[in-house]
C-alpha cells in the first residue's frame, strides 16, 4: 500500500525540524504542541513581535517540565535565600535563564507584565544571562513566576550554589578607583595648561591657586585611586619578588614628592597631570580585563550542579526539601532526568543512570532494585525511589571534587612582563646612578632634579600599559570566539603549551548525538518512518538518539508497551514492531561489540541499529592542524572500541590510552610534566577535574554556559573547539605585541631620558611625552592584536 511522505519544514516556534501539516495553526507549522501553545499565548496578548525580531527565537517545547517542578519555591526559608527585597506588596528576584540569546528574548521577558499582571516590571541583564523581576505576591506566588517563564521557554536554572555565594563581579571600589582618577586627572589637566602656556606678572597668584589646588587633587589619586598597585606590590616584596607594579609604585611616589617639593619651594607647577593620567589609565585597563570574564565562575563546586531541593517521600506524601535538609535514612523520589544528589540505595522502579559527569561513560547503566547508586548520576528513564546512605556533602561526587581541591591551587606561571619590569628597574636604577655620581662631580644643584625626572620618565608603566591592554583586547575577542579565560596569565599559559591532552568522551565526541549504523535485513521507508514512531513514545536516551537519527515521525502507535531497561514494543499500520536489547527481542544473550537496539517486525528479527560515539564535525580537522606542532594524547574513561577510529583520525604517534581513572589522568600529566612537557588538558567531566587543576592549562568543555564545569583556567565553548589552534596562535601573537610595543616605549623613555639626565625636565615635556606614549602603546595593541585575530579568522 502506498504511503504519502509529509514534507519535512521548520518550527514557526523554534527552528526545530517538522512534518508539514501535522501540527498546524494560521499556515504556521509547529514540531510538537507546546510550541504551539506559546505561540498562542502570544498571540493572545499581542507580543508576536517577538518573531519578527529574530527568525525561530523561541525554545523547543517538546520536553515538557513536571507540573511541581518548581514546589520547592514554596518553602519560605528557600524564598529567603533567593529574593532580594520584599515589602507588604512587591518582592525582587532575579533569576538566571541559560535560554537568553537574541534581541526576541530581551523583548519577550520585558512585556512579561502583558502576559500576566501580576508582574510589575522585568529588566534583562543580556551578558549575565538573567532577568530581575518585581512581582505583586498578592497576585502571583514566587514559583508562579519560575512556572510563567517556564511556559514560554525560557525555564529558570536554580542550583544549590545560589543558596552559599553570588556570581562574581567586577569590584564596586575598583569602580570608584577609576572614577576618582579620571576626575581629577581631567580637573589637574584644565588647571595645568595656564603652566603650559606662562602667565603674566599680575596673574601669578592665580597660578599659585592653580597648583595647591592641583595638589589637593592629586591626593585622592595616590592615597585611594592607586591602591590596587599599592597592595599588589607589597604582596610581591613579601615573597620576595620585585612584580611590575613595585617599581610603578615607586614612580607613583617619587613624581608625587618631587610635585610638592616644587610647589612648597615655588620651583614649578611638578607634574600631577601626568601622575593622575598614568593611574588613570592604568585603571582602565584593569577594569576592562575585569569585565572581559567577569560573567563565568571558574571556581565551581558540587554545588552549582545540584539543584536546590529534591522530592522527599513521608508517609506517603512528596515534600519539596531543600538538599542541605537531607539526612542519611530519608527516601528521595527521583524523576526522569533529575539528577541524583545523595548516594543510596534502590528501593523502587528501574534505574538507568547518566554518570558521563563523574566517569565519563557516554552511555546509560542499569541499576536494579537493592543495587547502589552514587550521587552525580542522572536518571534517564522514569521515576525511581532512592534510600538515602549518607548525607549530600559526604557523597562519592564531594569527594570526588575535594580530591580534585586538595592540592593547593598555586600560581601556574610567572609572567615575561614582570621578568622585563625586573631587569627594566635595574638599568633606570643604574642610570640614576651615574647621573647622580656624575652631578655630585659637577654640580649637586642638579642631583634631586636630574634623579628623580629619570625615575618619573623612566617608569614601566608603558610596559603595564600594552600589556594590559593587549591581553584584555584578545580576552574580549577570544571570549567573543566561545573561549573564557580565567585571566590574562592564562594567554602567556597558552603560548608555552608543547603537549595537548584531551579527554574523549564529551570533549572531542558530544553527548547529545550519536552516530548510528543499521546492520540486518533491508528496511523500507515506511518500516523506518514506523520505527522512529515508536520510538518516539519512550523517553530512554538511545530511543531519543535513534529519533535524532530517523527523524521525527507522528505516526498513531497502538497498544504501546514499554518494559523499562529491556525495550518497547506497539502496533503500527496494523503491525507489530519491537525495539530493545538482544535478549529482549531474540530471547538469547550474547557478548556483543559495542552498543545495538534490536528490531523485529511482527515477531521476526530484522536486525540491529549499533550506536558510536559522534565526534564533533571539527575534531578530524583540527587534531589534523595541530599535530605537527603538539605533541597529541587522547585519555578516555570508555572502552577500547573506538581506538582504530581514533588511529585514523590522529594517527599511531598519539598516545591513546582507555579505561582511565581520575587518578590515571593525573599520573599521566604528573609524568609528562616530569619530562620537561608544558601541558594542556581539554576535558568535560568531573573525572577530568583532578587533571585539569594539575596540567599547565586546563580548559573545561562546555555545551551550554550553565553547564556544571570543574574549577579550570578556561571555559571553551563546545562549538569553537574547532577554533584551537588559532587560539593557540593568537596566544603566541600575544607576547610578540607586548614586546613591540615595549620597544615603542622604550624610545619614549630615551627621549625623555634625555632631558631627564640633565635635569631639565619640564613639566611641559613631561606632559607631551606620557600621555602620547601611553596613547600610542594602546592604539598599537589594539590595532595589532586586531589586526592579527582578522588574519586568523577570529
Amino acid at each position: 500500500m502506498a504511503t504519502t511522505s509529509k514534507k519535512e519544514t521548520t518550527c514557526y516556534h523554534c527552528g526545530e525540524s517538522c512534518q508539514e501539516g501535522i501540527i498546524l495553526l494560521e499556515s504556521k507549522n509547529f514540531c510538537c504542541d507546546g510550541c504551539k501553545m506559546v505561540y498562542q499565548l502570544l498571540n493572545r496578548h499581542e507580543l508576536c513581535d517577538y518573531y519578527d525580531l529574530n527568525t525561530n527565537p523561541g525554545q523547543s517545547q517538546r520536553i515538557t517540565v513536571r507540573k511541581d517542578k518548581f514546589s520547592f519555591l514554596e518553602d519560605t526559608g528557600i524564598q529567603q535565600e533567593l529574593i532580594h527585597f520584599k515589602d507588604d506588596s512587591t518582592t525582587h528576584i532575579t533569576f538566571y535563564l541559560p535560554q537568553i540569546h537574541c534581541s526576541s528574548c530581551l523583548y519577550l521577558l520585558e512585556n512579561l507584565h502583558k502576559i500576566n499582571a501580576g508582574i510589575i516590571k522585568a529588566t534583562v541583564q543580556f551578558t549575565r544571562k538573567e532577568v530581575d523581576i518585581i512581582f505583586h505576591h498578592n497576585i502571583l506566588s514566587l514559583r508562579g513566576v519560575a512556572e510563567l517563564l517556564t511556559s514560554i521557554g525560557y525555564e529558570p536554572y536554580i542550583s544549590l550554589q545560589q543558596l552559599k555565594k553570588a556570581k562574581p563581579r567586577i569590584p564596586r571600589t575598583l569602580i570608584y578607583q577609576l572614577g576618582v582618577a579620571g576626575f581629577c586627572f581631567a580637573n589637574i589637566m584644565l588647571m595645568s595648561f595656564p603652566e603650559y602656556l606662562g602667565l603674566e606678572k599680575a596673574e601669578q597668584e592665580l597660578q599659585y591657586a592653580f597648583r595647591y589646588l592641583n595638589l589637593l587633587l592629586a591626593l585622592p589619586v595616590l592615597l585611594f585611586s592607586a591602591e590596587p598597585f599599592y597592595t599588589s606590590a607589597w604582596k610581591s616584596l613579601k615573597h620576595r619578588f620585585l612584580n611590575i607594579d613595585a617599581p610603578i609604585v615607586l614612580a607613583i611616589w617619587v613624581t608625587f614628592l618631587r610635585s610638592v617639593v616644587e610647589v612648597i619651594t615655588d620651583t614649578g607647577g611638578g607634574y600631577f597631570d601626568s601622575f593622575s593620567g598614568i593611574v588613570f589609565f592604568m585603571l582602565i585597563g584593569r577594569v576592562l580585563q575585569d569585565k572581559t570574564y567577569q560573567q563565568l565562575s571558574f571556581e565551581r563546586d558540587y554545588t552549582s550542579y545540584f539543584p536546590i531541593a529534591v522530592t522527599v517521600l513521608k508517609d506517603d506524601t512528596e515534600i519539596p526539601t531543600a538538599l542541605p535538609s537531607i539526612k542519611p535514612g530519608d527516601t528521595l523520589s527521583i524523576h526522569q532526568d533529575e539528577l541524583i544528589p545523595a548516594d543510596g540505595i534502590l528501593t523502587k522502579g528501574r534505574a538507568y543512570i547518566d554518570y558521563s559527569f563523574v566517569t565519563g561513560e557516554s552511555l546509560p547503566v542499569l541499576k536494579e532494585v537493592g543495587e547502589l547508586i552514587y550521587a552525580g548520576g542522572k536518571q534517564t528513564a522514569g521515576t525511581i525511589e532512592l534510600l538515602t546512605i549518607k548525607e549530600v556533602a559526604q557523597s562519592y561526587l564531594t569527594r570526588l571534587w575535594n580530591q580534585a581541591d586538595k592540592p593547593a591551587q598555586k600560581e601556574k606561571g610567572i609572567s615575561f612582563v614582570h621578568l622585563l619590569s625586573r631587569y627594566f628597574t635595574y638599568i633606570v636604577f643604574g642610570i640614576a646612578l651615574l647621573t647622580a655620581a656624575y652631578w655630585w662631580a659637577v654640580d649637586t644643584t642638579k642631583i634631586w632634579p636630574a634623579v628623580t625626572a629619570i625615575l618619573i620618565i623612566a617608569c614601566p608603566c608603558a610596559l603595564l600599559l600594552s600589556n594590559t591592554f593587549t591581553n584584555g583586547n584578545i580576552l574580549r575577542i577570544f571570549s567573543r570566539n566561545g573561549l573564557y579565560l580565567r585571566n590574562a596569565q592564562a594567554i602567556e599559559e597558552m603560548a608555552g603549551i608543547n603537549e595537548i591532552v584531551f579527554d574523549k568522551t564529551g570533549t572531542l565526541t558530544t553527548t547529545t548525538k550519536h552516530a548510528v549504523d543499521y546492520t540486518g535485513d533491508a528496511l523500507t521507508i515506511v518500516q523506518l518512518e514506523a520505527i522512529s514512531a515508536l520510538a518516539g513514545n519512550s523517553r530512554h536516551p538511545l530511543s531519543k538518539a535513534l529519533v535524532q537519527h530517523l527523524g521525527r515521525k507522528r505516526i498513531p502507535v497502538e497498544q504501546f508497551r514499554e518494559r523499562i531497561g529491556k525495550g518497547i514494543e506497539g502496533s503500527i499500520n496494523g503491525s507489530r514492531y519491537a525495539l530493545g536489547s538482544q535478549q529482549f527481542i531474540c530471547g538469547t544473550k550474547n557478548p556483543t561489540g559495542g552498543t545495538r537496539v534490536y528490531v523485529s517486525i511482527d515477531g521476526q528479527l530484522k536486525g540491529f541499529f549499533q550506536f558510536h560515539n559522534f565526534y564533533r564535525d571539527e575534531v578530524s580537522a583540527l587534531l589534523t592542524r595541530i599535530q605537527p606542532d603538539y605533541t597529541l594524547a587522547i585519555l578516555s574513561g570508555d572502552n577500547e572500541n573506538e581506538r582504530y577510529q581514533l588511529e585514523k583520525m590522529v594517527g599511531k604517534n598519539t598516545t591513546l590510552l582507555f579505561h582511565q581513572q581520575p587518578q590515571d589522568k593525573l599520573r599521566y600529566i604528573e609524568i609528562e610534566k616530569e619530562k620537561g612537557k608544558k601541558i594542556m588538558m581539554i576535558g568535560d567531566g568531573l573525572n577530568d577535574a583532578i587533571a585539569l587543576q594539575e596540567s599547565d592549562m586546563g580548559i573545561a568543555i562546555a555545551e551550554h554556559s550553565n553547564t556544571f564545569t570543574p574549577a579550570s583556567d578556561g571555559i571553551l565553548d563546545a562549538s569553537s573547539l574547532g577554533k584551537l589552534d588559532r587560539f593557540l596562535l593568537l596566544a603566541k601573537g600575544n607576547k610578540q605585541i607586548v614586546i613591540a610595543s615595549f620597544v615603542m616605549s622604550i624610545l619614549y623613555n630615551i627621549i625623555g631620558l634625555y632631558f631627564a639626565v640633565q635635569g631639565e625636565l619640564s613639566p611641559l615635556v613631561a606632559a607631551i611625552l606620557m600621555p602620547s606614549s601611553s596613547l600610542s602603546i594602546i592604539l598599537l595593541t589594539y590595532g595589532a592584536s586586531g589586526i592579527y585575530a582578522r588574519k586568523l579568522q577570529l
